[in-house]
């Protein structure tokens, strides 16, 4: 059941620090399970609803950003490292060669250009709070000049090792999470994407 507005958790940031007001911990009275074969108690049901805050840090850029239809990733531009130029993806905000703090850089293009699909697995059954549809395609990507692989998962096709993806994001009602990075197999029409989502 939806929530109501005074059940509800908010945070702002004011001067560098997180505010929250609202309420983030709703209780309820519990409920026994008893077995119907005896009568007997056999335990009883915890309902507890709480909010999490999820801090995202360096990180902030890459999930406000799908929201406007961009993939952003990091680089080392670290002269004296091993691993300079390498470019991460999922973000990364330190190279993990140097520990340097990386450069945040747009490849949107790179991805739209040449992403394919590196592995796969459909799963038919997914865990607790999952929003997306099942079957779940999950896709691991690779992109070109990208030295790491990206998972995310496959909208609209069938996923094969090798074949062509595009990605799509979120840029309406955005949840700011991962899920609103998706693929979609090269050729897709926009009138063919979720409800949404563009190019």
């Amino acid at each position: 059941m939806p929530k109501k507005e005074e059940e509800k958790g908010f945070v702002d940031v004011v001067n560098g620090r997180y505010k929250p007001r609202g309420v983030f911990h709703i209780p309820e009275a519990n409920q026994p399970i008893f077995n119907k074969d005896t009568g007997k108690l056999a335990g009883i049901i915890n309902p507890r609803d709480m909010t999490y805050m999820h801090s995202y840090g360096g990180e902030a850029p890459f999930f406000e950003n799908l929201s406007k239809g961009k993939l952003m990733a990091t680089r080392c531009d670290n002269d004296k490292c091993e691993a300079e130029g390498s470019v991460f993806i999922p973000f990364r905000i330190y190279c993990p060669d140097c520990l340097r703090k990386a450069t945040i850089i747009d490849m949107t293009k790179t991805a739209k250009d040449t992403a394919i699909i590196h592995s796969f697995i459909i799963t038919h059954r997914s865990g607790a709070f999952n929003s997306l549809k099942i079957p779940i395609k999950f896709i691991n990507i690779e992109f070109d000049t990208v030295v790491t692989i990206l998972m995310s998962y496959l909208s609209v096709g069938e996923p094969e090792i090798g074949k062509r993806v595009i990605p799509i994001f979120r840029t309406k009602n955005p949840t700011y999470t991962i899920t609103d990075l998706s693929f979609v197999i090269e050729g897709t029409m926009e009138s063919e994407l979720p409800e949404g989502f563009t190019f």
